[in-house]
């Protein structure tokens, strides 16, 4: 069925233009029906038609990945491939049909000579391109932040689970090494325990304290050797199950003359003296664990907010190292695993700079979490920091990964563009660091790669 005058007079681009152009527009356009589903145009394709959705919805879907690009989409009537045609460039996305379509095809030829003789065209056609870049640096922006959003909260998802994990085990250890040092003073009440005796017992309570703060770390052999030969003699004071306090009490080099005088003071409450000076001991290890705990937990609060720069204004003096650090902590689960090993070789005499933190902790994320995917759990990841010619500040992030193909090298800093499996990555990391770098704070970001590995080199004005 032909397509009509008033039906091309509702696409808002053609609405000033006189019945006679509409006419012969008309006459050039080419009715296409689309189903649900059906992909009006394929990503990769050449713009040879410019098309007009004249009922429907389409979406425009990025290529070979399946994410929106838009959060709006296209209703009928209006018009798509204005950019490609006016840039002389392929599609560079899909469009989707989401309902039924009808799409009018006019070609490209007779397009551009509309842009070019009628001036309303020209118009709508450059808004509508500003508009469309607009939203598309939007959304990149977007992806960026929520790119780096998803690195740091899974990095510290798994980064706080252990120290949390371990600070639940301890209380819970805790409780219960408590419990037995408080029923200590109704035993020793039933045994009748003199004043004296007590006193003497909590002498020998702090000399066993001293004596594990002193003690040195045994290797699993030689403590198991002593944990065995302290159950012995436990055993021959007929402390029952001796080897529920075993443990404890040989780590702290307690020998037989100690156990002997804990018997001869406590006489029938030796074994509840033994087990009170066990679990004195163990809660003094469990409390040492526990404030590993927490002052692990602090370490990562504070790197994330040093990663984040929060409480901090939107540009201030930055120390790079600080940055690295804290996003080397952040990515630690991964780097954690296999036989991979970080090396840094820091300048620490280098000058800070006036730059965003937050974004240029965006761009050591995407460099260094490359640079561990590409190690792939075993070899060198190498970060160095320099002085650059005029001052500037230098940052290399090297991997012995197996390197960028010479087929792909070319388009590694392409938006949209990536190796990785679907959910894996979003094909914004090397052109987001780019972006933030060259555009943001005026550096330069250069690849290189070869069989032996990857490079990246990062380089900034300084402060000064």
């Amino acid at each position: 069925m032909p397509i009509g005058v008033e039906e091309l007079r509702r696409v808002e681009l053609f609405a000033e233009l006189d019945d006679a152009v509409l006419a012969r527009l008309a006459q050039r356009t080419r009715e296409v029906r689309h189903a649900e589903g059906e992909d009006l145009v394929s990503a990769g394709a050449p713009a040879s038609h410019f098309l007009l959705l004249l009922e429907g919805e389409a979406q425009p879907i990025q290529p070979h990945r399946g994410v929106d690009l838009s959060e709006r989409r296209n209703v009928a009537p209006t018009y798509m491939g204005a950019i490609s045609l006016l840039t002389e460039r392929d599609w560079t996305v899909s469009m989707r049909a989401t309902t039924p379509c009808v799409v009018g095809e006019l070609p490209a030829a007779d397009f551009l000579e509309l842009v070019h003789t009628e001036r309303s065209v020209e118009r709508g056609a450059v808004r509508a391109m500003l508009d469309t870049i607009q939203r598309v640096e939007a959304l990149v922006q977007r992806q960026d932040k929520l790119a780096a959003l998803g690195t740091l909260s899974a990095g510290l998802a798994h980064e706080l689970n252990n120290p949390a994990a371990a600070a639940r085990r301890t209380v819970e250890s805790l409780a219960e090494a408590l419990e037995t040092v408080q029923s200590t003073l109704g035993a020793f009440v039933e045994s009748g325990v003199e004043r004296l005796q007590a006193e003497r017992l909590v002498a020998l309570q702090r000399e066993a304290v001293a004596r594990a703060a002193r003690a040195e770390v045994l290797d699993v052999l030689d403590a198991s050797a002593r944990e065995d030969a302290m159950t012995e003699r436990l055993e021959a004071l007929g402390v029952q199950e001796p080897w529920t306090v075993a443990e404890p009490l040989a780590a702290a080099c307690l020998d037989a003359a100690w156990l002997d005088e804990v018997a001869a003071s406590a006489g029938p409450a030796s074994e509840a003296a033994l087990r009170w000076v066990a679990a004195s001991l163990t809660a003094q290890g469990l409390a040492d664990e526990l404030r590993e705990s927490t002052e692990r937990i602090s370490a990562l609060v504070g790197a994330v907010k040093e990663y984040s720069y929060m409480d901090q204004g939107a540009e201030q003096e930055v120390d790079v190292h600080l940055g690295l650090e804290s996003t080397l902590t952040i990515l630690g689960h991964k780097l954690d695993t296999g036989t991979l090993e970080v090396i840094r070789d820091y300048d620490r005499d280098l000058p800070r700079l006036s730059a965003h933190g937050s974004e240029l902790n965006q761009v050591w994320t995407n460099l260094l979490d490359n640079a561990v995917d590409a190690l792939a759990g075993s070899g060198t990841l190498t970060i160095t920091t320099r002085t650059g010619r005029e001052g500037r500040v230098e940052v290399e992030i090297a991997d012995t990964g197996p390197g960028i193909p010479d087929e792909i090298r070319s388009r590694v800093f392409d938006p949209f563009f990536t190796t990785k499996g679907v959910g894996e990555g979003t094909g914004l990391g090397l052109e987001s660091a780019r972006r933030i770098v060259v555009d943001r704070h005026r550096g330069t970001l250069e690849l290189d790669s070869d069989s032996s590995g990857t490079r990246a080199r990062v380089s900034l004005p300084s402060s000064g």
